[in-house]
């Protein structure tokens, strides 16, 4: 698995015109392939008189999914030059779509590709980008009369609190480096004078 990855900020749009054809680039996250193609047909929607509605996504923080579509533009002017922009910035559960509505001068296969490809760099440029870093998922199952103080160690000492659940005893969960795993440990053994149960769950991704 990557240890990290970059998408896109927010979902948003940007416009560039080159020879009087307008190219507007939307791009949005999307976790899944099924939200990638939602958000390709929503903006297809958006805009019917379209000359071309290009798109390009890139899935999975090891980039395992992979479209493009020149969307009746030459082959290999439109959605592979998007794609490329967005594998070059490392961009990753992304999808962008190009819509252009053409101008009456025509660009040239160089020109198409720079044009896509520029329309793409650009709005990551306007709209930026976040890093997600891989972490693992771990609970700590504490007794109630710790618990409050426990969370504000946490806290301070910059660990991120998931969650916390009150039953018969407190659970808290957590996110952790893996290089962090046994440092953390020892902290908590210190911190709670070896009372607290500690349990290492699954992986996930979350802002660097």
């Amino acid at each position: 698995m990557q240890d990290e990855y970059r998408t896109v900020a927010r979902e948003g749009v940007h416009e560039i015109e080159i020879n009087r054809s307008r190219f507007l680039c939307a791009l949005a996250p999307a976790a899944t392939e099924q939200e990638a193609q939602d958000f390709v047909a929503r903006i297809r929607k958006e805009h019917p008189t379209a000359t071309h509605n290009c798109f390009a996504y890139v899935i999975g923080a090891d980039a395992a999914v992979q479209k493009a579509s020149d969307d009746g533009e030459p082959g290999g002017t439109a959605g592979v030059p998007m794609l490329q922009m967005l594998m070059r910035r490392d961009m990753r559960y992304v999808a962008a779509v190009v819509t252009r509505y053409y101008g009456g001068v025509k660009l040239g296969a160089g020109g198409l590709i720079r044009a896509y490809g520029g329309a793409v760099g650009e709005a990551l440029d306007t709209l930026g980008t976040v890093t997600r870093r891989r972490f693992r998922l771990a609970t700590v199952t504490v007794d109630h009369q710790r618990a409050g103080k426990l969370q504000n160690d946490l806290r301070s000492a910059g660990r991120e609190v998931r969650d916390v659940n009150y039953g018969e005893a407190v659970t808290i969960e957590i996110g952790l480096p893996d290089a962090d795993v046994d440092t953390f440990r020892g902290w908590l053994a210190d911190a709670t004078a070896g009372s607290a149960v500690f349990e290492l769950g699954g992986e996930a991704y979350g802002d660097a």
